[in-house]
Order: structure tokens, then sequence, then C-alpha cells
């Protein structure tokens, strides 16, 4: 959440322990502003200043005060109680900033049964029923390729500052936001869970329509060994794309329950095995051959940068000094948007 705020300029701090953030070791590494730094850890952090402090010394508790006293935010994201053996819970930095906007990030929350145990995005996933339902063709859970309880937790993180300082400019008061990675995660089930929300059974991917019970939200492989995707479900582009293909009499079969759609999806297997994925990129992009239908290669991380679309939106960015950055989501029409310098650790405490 706090490299958002600093992409839109606002000033982050970054309070780091006296041997540096983990991440800045985590490979790969590129060269941005003339230093080396890892790709994650600038992609994450450009735009704030860094300052080391040893919490557990007296000077590094004053140096946080010192800091704290000319804030609007502090974000924190230990496990539940290390702030408070620090001196730096909601009660004692309110002490300091009787206004200040206090948001704890973790895994299960301040509270609870789960608030103390140790997690990472895995974990919460598995604990949230998301993992179930990312599983491959034997049933089996396979590990996620997106930490989506962080990002959820990050996004839920920065809307609620957002709010609270919105609250704070009409009322005066200060707020504590408890965040969890968990409670973040949990209203995402809504589009695929509605029998279990609804106090049945859980969903099953194989019958689901989003998650590998249709024909027209699957996956299938090339002859080349690559895979396309055909992404969306309604039925004009069932409709387009078989009569394109001069199979008219499947189209009702587009409109089966999820879980019944076994013949269509062979057929759509079967079809997609007889070109590469170059070629029904090309025959898809004819608009003499098919219309409008939801269908995209699967591409690498390394080919979807490289993809005209993320240059012509100008996601991709070449930081001032050299090294890459992703563009945030967020910019506002109008206005030109630049990474900011990726952070050297201040040692000056």
């Amino acid at each position: 959440m706090s490299v958002m705020m600093a992409d839109q300029g606002a000033e982050v701090i970054k309070i780091e322990p006296p041997a540096g953030d983990p991440a800045r070791t985590q490979a790969p590494f590129d060269t941005y502003g003339g230093s080396e730094h890892s790709v994650w850890f600038a992609n994450l952090n450009r735009g704030k200043s860094a300052v080391t402090l040893d919490l557990k010394s007296e000077s590094g508790k004053a140096a946080l005060s010192d800091l704290i006293a000319g804030a609007d935010v502090f974000v924190e994201g230990f496990r539940p109680g290390v702030m408070a053996r620090l001196g730096f819970d909601y009660e004692a930095v309110r002490a300091i900033k009787p206004d200040i906007i206090y948001c704890s990030i973790s895994a299960f929350g301040q509270e609870g049964a789960l608030a103390h145990h140790p997690a990472h995005d895995i974990a919460v996933q598995a604990l949230a029923g998301f993992l179930s339902v990312n599983d491959g063709p034997d049933g089996a859970p396979v590990v996620p390729g997106v930490a989506s309880a962080d990002l959820a937790a990050g996004l839920t993180a920065l809307s609620a500052v957002l709010m609270a300082l919105v609250g704070r400019a009409r009322t005066g008061e200060g707020a504590f936001i408890d965040t969890a990675m968990f409670d973040s995660l949990l209203p995402w089930m809504a589009h695929t869970a509605g029998s279990a929300i609804a106090g049945g059974p859980a969903p099953v991917s194989a019958e689901q329509r989003s998650l590998g019970g249709a024909g027209f939200y699957q996956v299938y492989s090339t002859a080349d060994g690559a895979h396309v995707v055909l992404g969306g479900r309604e039925i004009k582009f069932a409709r387009n794309l078989l009569t394109a293909l001069g199979c008219e009499d499947l189209i009702s079969l587009a409109e089966a329950p999820a879980g019944e759609q076994g013949e269509l999806i062979a057929f759509l297997r079967e079809t997609f095995a007889t070109r590469t994925r170059a070629e029904w990129v090309e025959w898809f992009a004819d608009a003499n051959n098919v219309g409008d239908v939801a269908f995209s290669p699967v591409l690498t991380f390394r080919e979807a940068l490289d993809e005209p679309h993320v240059a012509e939106r100008g996601l991709w960015v070449d930081a001032p000094g050299g090294g890459k950055h992703i563009a945030p989501a967020i910019r506002f029409a109008g206005e030109g948007w630049q990474p900011g310098a990726v952070p050297t650790l201040d040692t000056s405490e």
C-alpha cells in the first residue's frame, strides 16, 4: 500500500532494521540511479526515503517518536503484540500524535484464535478456502502464481487509510485500522463460493463456470505445446466461434450447466491442438475468420512485458539512471508519472 501512496507524491519514510530490509538482498538485481538494487525491492519502495533504526535502543525509540510527531499515517506489519513490546502500539503512538491514522497489517488480525499464528500468503489462501479451487486437472491444489492475500491486504489497508484521512478531515479524529490478510481475501470468494456462502457445499472446480467447468472459460493446449484460453462465457462468443468452426450444432452445449460441457471441452481441445499458438493468434486476428471472441494466448511474463499494449499505455517504465519499473495502475489524466528514486539506507541514527 505504501508504494501506491509514494507513487502519488506522499512522503513515505520506510523504517528498516540496522541490517536493512531483507528484500534488498532478493535477486534478481538491476542498476537503478547508478546503484544496484533488487528489482523486487525497487518496485515496492521507489519514491520513499529509508531510515535504519534499532527500535530496541533508546536512541532508536527517540528517533521514531520524532518521526511520528510529524506523521499523518503510521503503518506496521509485525505479528500482533510486537509493537506493544517495542513501545509503539496504538495508544503509545496516539499519545505522541493524537490524530494519527494507525494501520496494522497482519495475517489474521490483532484478535482471535489465529492472531498469533505465523503465516505467509499461501497459508492464508489455504485457510480461507482459495487454495482448494486453485487446483490442477487431478484436483490437487497447486502453489498459486499470485500472492492474492498479500495484495488484498495491501489494497484493503490503502482504502481504509484513505477513508480514515477523509474522516479525520471532517472530525479531527484519528483512527486505528486492524487489517488482516485473511479478512481482506475472504470477500473475494463471493464470485465462486456462492453455495458455501449460502450454507451449502463447497464449490468443485470442475463444476464451476469460472474454474474449469465451462468450455468457453478454459485453457487449451496448442500444437507446439503452448497454450491459449477462451475467457468469455457469454453465449454470443460461443456462437461466433463455433459458427466459424462449422460446428453450430455444439452451440447448445455452451449453454449447458458448468460441469456438463465435457463434449464441448473435448471438441475444443482437439481443435486447438491442430495449430500452433502463433497460428491461432493470427487466425483470431483475422476478422474474416471469426467475429468477437474472448480469446488470448497464454504469455510468459517476458512476452507480456514485450506486448505493444504495455508500451502504448506506458506500463513498463525506464527509471532515470537505469532500471525498470512496473507503472502504477492509478494514473490521473493529464498528469505524467516517473518512478521515484530507490531509497538507499540512511544510517544516521
